[in-house]
């Protein structure tokens, strides 16, 4: 696996690999977990090679998020990825990615501006925006994304559709299953964050929505649905909750009934100082 730190090095290797296949790009933030490994995965068995980029990207961050004690594990990293057969790291640094009087920025309205778009002003425009970049500085056949960030995935999918993105195109940028630990709770870099009884009290949130969505699909009322899920959630040890809504599983708009279109569970709720999202699928019986 080779290792590359400015655009120009980059250029050089995709110009390499892309003479021997296609390229698949996995973004990440790096503190890789399982999860991620699963993106490689299913990454490599669709295309020839397999990028990863690894950049904590300061504009996602809001001023009173943890872009400071983010895990930064780039020899860990790089080690995993190598194990799993990547072809590629892309590990920019700050001033590579954003040089002096960087001022472009990416808007995807209407997807991003509910959920956690509501509840972290500028979080999708920074996601966008250095998501775009990747694009077009990797430029892959193909892209892999976590489910467990569904509404950044339906974010970029949008901006692909309409900025006719065509490395990757938007029917490329693929979602990838959430991968949960033992007891339900999704893997996140962030989990790290809990204590061992806030890990423990976490496990309430997958079982809480597993059992909210049994409710709905058996055609229960969708808004005492998801307000007993909160105060399951609160009852559990959780601090607060951002949301617990019901949305279209495309469109993400908010739903107040299950109809024949697919639809989502979306959760985030705070634990001590740590923030935790998951949702899941809601199908009509």
């Amino acid at each position: 696996m080779k290792t590359v730190s400015t655009l120009a090095d980059l250029r050089a290797e995709t110009q390499v690999l892309r003479q021997g296949g296609t390229i698949a790009l996995v973004p990440t933030m790096g503190a890789l977990h399982e999860g991620h490994l699963a993106l490689v995965r299913a990454a490599r068995a669709a295309c020839d090679h397999v990028a990863v980029s690894i950049f904590v990207n300061p504009t996602q961050f809001g001023p009173n998020e943890d872009l400071e004690r983010y895990p930064r594990q780039l020899a860990e990293d790089s080690a995993m990825l190598e194990a799993e057969g990547a072809a590629l790291l892309w590990a920019p640094d700050l001033a590579e990615m954003y040089p002096p009087g960087f001022s472009a920025k990416v808007s995807v309205s209407g997807v991003s501006e509910d959920f956690c778009g509501a509840s972290r002003p500028g979080h999708f425009d920074g996601v966008a925006t250095v998501v775009l970049k990747l694009f077009n500085q990797v430029q892959p056949d193909m892209a892999f994304f976590g489910e467990k960030d569904f509404q950044q995935l339906a974010v970029i999918r949008t901006m692909a559709r309409d900025l006719d993105l065509v490395r990757p195109h938007a029917d490329a940028i693929i979602g990838v299953p959430i991968v949960r630990e033992a007891d339900g709770l999704a893997l996140s870099s962030r989990n790290r964050y809990l204590s061992p009884a806030q890990r423990e009290a976490a496990a309430v949130l997958p079982l809480a929505m597993q059992e909210a969505i049994a409710r709905i699909e058996d055609g229960q009322n969708v808004t005492r649905t998801l307000a007993a899920l909160e105060d399951e959630i609160l009852g559990g040890g959780f601090d607060s909750i951002d949301y617990a809504e019901l949305a279209d599983a495309c469109t993400l708009q908010r739903l107040d009934e299950l109809g024949v279109a697919p639809a989502r569970l979306l959760v985030a709720a705070r634990i001590g100082g740590t923030r935790l999202i998951d949702n899941m699928a809601v199908v009509k019986g």
